[in-house]
């Protein structure tokens, strides 16, 4: 049962490994389709998380991600000019991190109040909750998104690595450069400060 068991969590981990690249690489290249790739890999992962690794706010995030997946399809529709990316002072980005950090310290005490068997709660709930806001930020074509991804793709890797989820880590690394690469090609858009 136990090599049944691993084998199925490696499989939905490298298929939704897949389906994750090709969301960030399509969303980099500012395409619409990224938001379908991104809604079937969070599926998987949604499994993954809550049966074999135990991750359950990683989890939680998942499932925002397929809303956030639907609601980033019907937004990136329905604005005008698709070239277009938006540009927030840094005073708005300030009070986005303050309420990050009011959020993560909150669910961290989630966490360790109703999860005893919950790994890394600390990190678990900064990640996740960084990653509700990056994503948002996606959906909105904020071009800071890349930035929090870079971050927060940055800290998930040694979050991955130490539950043993090695495959999740090494996506964690490509999401990094690929963020990077993401940040640098919507430069190049009409990016539009408000």
């Amino acid at each position: 049962m136990t090599w049944v068991s691993n084998n199925i969590a490696l499989l939905l981990e490298i298929v939704a490994v897949i389906l994750g690249i090709i969301y960030v690489v399509l969303a980099a290249k500012n395409k619409i389709s990224c938001w379908i790739f991104g809604i079937l890999g969070s599926l998987l992962s949604i499994a993954l998380f809550v049966i074999y690794a135990k991750l359950y706010a990683e989890a939680v995030l998942y499932i925002f991600y397929v809303l956030a997946g639907i609601y980033g399809w019907i937004n990136w529709k329905n604005q005008k000019n698709e070239a277009e990316v938006y540009q927030r002072k840094m005073l708005t980005h300030l009070f986005i991190i303050g309420v990050g950090i009011v959020f993560s310290m909150g669910l961290y005490y989630v966490l360790t109040s109703f999860f005893e068997e919950s790994e890394r709660p600390m990190i678990d709930s900064f990640t996740t909750i960084f990653s509700f806001i990056a994503t948002y930020l996606t959906t909105k074509k904020w071009i800071e998104n890349w930035i929090y991804w870079i971050v927060i793709d940055t800290v998930t890797t040694y979050l991955y690595f130490s539950r043993g989820l090695e495959i999740y880590a090494l996506l964690m690394v490509a999401y990094s450069v690929i963020a990077v690469y993401g940040y640098l090609q919507w430069k190049k858009l009409n990016v539009i400060r408000v």
